[in-house]
């Protein structure tokens, strides 16, 4: 079966949000264990995930590697149109969740530190 353009879109579209969900719980998980002091090895490999998605991210030019794989099948004239997030948020994702883990990070550290 071969799927149409707006299929191999959507599919990009799902798998882009799903792992974007993924990383977002996975900072979420990072606040939590530096406020609460909950470290262990899940925490580690939280940072350890999200670290590599910056050298991802940076290696890429700032973009994900499934948003040049997404404009192949529409035009990309909105920001989110490679990933189900309102626009507000897919403009400044980076920017937000970047800050939330430096502040997860810095408690972690603390912690450990501490």
């Amino acid at each position: 079966m071969k799927l149409t353009p707006s299929e191999k879109l959507l599919a990009i579209k799902t798998l882009h949000s799903l792992i974007w969900c993924f990383f977002v719980t996975a900072i979420g998980y990072v606040v939590y264990a530096g406020i609460s002091g909950t470290i262990n090895m899940l925490v580690l490999i939280c940072i350890g995930l999200i670290m590599l998605e910056g050298i991802v991210l940076w290696i890429n030019d700032g973009r994900c590697p499934l948003t040049p794989m997404a404009a192949r099948y529409t035009e990309p004239v909105r920001d989110n149109f490679d990933i189900f997030l309102p626009e507000w948020l897919a403009r400044n994702n980076k920017v937000i969740f970047t800050s939330i883990f430096a502040f997860g990070f810095v408690l972690v550290l603390i912690r450990v530190l501490s």
